[in-house]
């Protein structure tokens, strides 16, 4: 077959090399991946982005090298006058051969440009794109994803969901964000929250429908006190998540706050949504609003003109849903609860919560002090399970060398004080940014810190004293450890945000 004059040209020819080499790595990467079930992000990242961008410089160099060609041979005959529009003879051998390669072409590539596509859509819409493309940066979000109650949601349902107008906003948002991961201009952390994020109800109540959040929530937490023991402390508690009768919908209880008929606004004076001295209700039956400031913390008249009136929905008490690093005595209770780590060595609570009191610059620094300060520890102490309780002291070491991996992240400047998690009030004030007693109303009306406005505790106490009651007699809290009443007056977040 002979193929056009004006194809005879080395941009031509170097751009169907290129063309074709792309094509043959695509296909064997391709091919790799299917039959071997091998390969990582980058290998999708190479077959669905990298290589079919220069597939397709390849074949656009073909034309505009035969373009330039033509215009060259055009000059050089002399004596014949140029036509103004190619003319098209299919007796002529070469215009049909260029013809058949034409279409022939455009159908393969339209074929492949069709399955490229696609594939490269559901490409940079899975978990995988999201969460390893850019390691460094995304690495604690994806890793606090997979040990969340969300790990089979992904990413996209709930930072884009669905139509195309947000989808196209991620993606222009997504080229600024490839700009800052490659020229190192992204911040150290992440700061939070996402001003930008899709509202809640276009995206959570997809799945969690507010009209049904009905069933109250029994929770049995167990801790572990850092005295020698490790004596273990229960709390049972009825979460009031709605009404004490499922007929009665959402009429109370902790997410009265997104009520339908109920419309709860507020002001927050810091970037993170901690400080809320400002709460707007309204009842949207009746229009009835009233006002509450903090007494303590009141808006001057500038920040009342500046500040954003932001409507309350799922994410300012859920803030942290796929996302939540968790303060280190609730990770090290949940080992020791699992056995991962035994509760039988002498003070390994209070062992494993001094290797948090300081920061360690790097992951494998962290790793080697928690190693060595455990050892340290039960070589001056305890000598004899140095040997004796060797399996249990390395499981330890182990565990909590996985709990830092999991909820610190040194290169990231990530951890449990920088993402704080606004649902209750033990590590941050959650709840008691607004619930403080120091929110009033003109009528004098107050938004309560009466702990059994949201839940009920059943009972409390160590396994061999554990004090026991029923819903409709709910317990007075009893701190684990013996504060007098200052649990009354100070927030719990005081001490239990602390890194000790």
């Amino acid at each position: 077959m002979k193929l056009p004059q004006s194809l005879r040209n080395w941009t031509s020819i170097i751009g169907a090399g290129i063309a074709m080499f792309n094509l043959f790595l695509i296909a064997l990467l391709f091919i790799i991946a299917l039959i071997f079930d091998v390969g990582s992000s980058y290998v999708g990242l190479f077959i669905y982005i990298i290589l079919p961008m220069f597939l397709i410089l390849g074949l656009i160099m073909i034309p505009v090298g035969m373009l330039i060609t033509k215009r060259k041979i055009k000059k050089q005959e002399q004596g014949v006058k140029g036509k103004d529009f190619p003319v098209i003879d299919f007796n002529n051998p070469a215009t049909r051969n260029a013809a058949i390669i034409f279409s022939t072409g455009t159908v393969i590539l339209l074929v492949l440009s069709a399955v490229g596509s696609y594939e490269a859509f559901h490409y940079t819409e899975s978990v995988e794109f999201c969460g390893k493309i850019c390691h460094q940066v995304m690495e604690p979000e994806y890793v606090a994803y997979q040990e969340s109650s969300h790990e089979r949601v992904s990413c996209v349902e709930c930072h884009v969901g669905s139509g195309a107008d947000w989808y196209v906003k991620s993606k222009l948002s997504g080229l600024y964000q490839v700009y800052s991961v490659l020229f190192d201009k992204y911040p150290r952390p992440i700061p939070t929250p996402v001003h930008s994020l899709r509202p809640a109800r276009e995206t959570c109540e997809e799945c969690h429908w507010p009209e049904k959040f009905y069933d109250r929530k029994l929770r049995i937490k167990r801790s572990y006190l850092a005295d020698e023991e490790n004596t273990e402390w229960d709390i049972h508690m009825l979460l009031k998540t709605s009404s004490e009768h499922s007929a009665q919908g959402i009429s109370e209880g902790i997410h009265w706050h997104i009520n339908p008929d109920v419309k709860i606004e507020y002001m927050a004076s810091d970037v993170k949504r901690g400080v809320i001295p400002w709460v707007k209700y309204t009842n949207l039956k009746t229009g009835e609003e009233t006002i509450y400031e903090d007494s303590e913390n009141k808006l001057t008249p500038a920040q009342m003109d500046s500040l954003e009136v932001r409507v309350m929905d799922c994410l300012d008490c859920h803030n942290r849903p796929s996302h939540n690093y968790k303060v280190p005595q609730n990770f090290i209770d949940e080992y020791i609860t699992a056995g991962s780590i035994s509760k039988d060595l002498p003070d390994i609570k209070s062992v494993a919560m001094g290797v948090f009191t300081m920061d360690y610059p790097t992951k494998d620094s962290a790793y080697t002090a928690i190693k060595m300060q455990v050892n340290e520890y039960y070589e001056i102490m305890y000598p004899e399970l140095l040997e004796s309780n060797k399996a249990d002291i390395e499981n330890a070491i182990a565990s909590i060398q996985d709990g830092y991996s999991k909820n610190i992240f040194p290169a990231m400047g990530v951890n449990w004080t920088e993402y704080p998690n606004h649902l209750g009030h033990l590590e941050t004030d959650g709840c008691y940014r607004c619930h403080n007693d120091r929110h009033t109303s003109t009528r004098g009306q107050v938004i309560s810190r009466d702990c059994n406005l949201c839940h009920s505790i059943t009972a409390q106490g160590t396994l061999d004293n554990l004090e026991i009651s029923n819903v409709a007699n709910p317990l007075e809290f009893q701190h684990p450890i013996n504060i007098n009443e200052v649990w009354r007056v100070e927030l719990c977040s005081t001490c239990h945000n602390q890194l000790y």
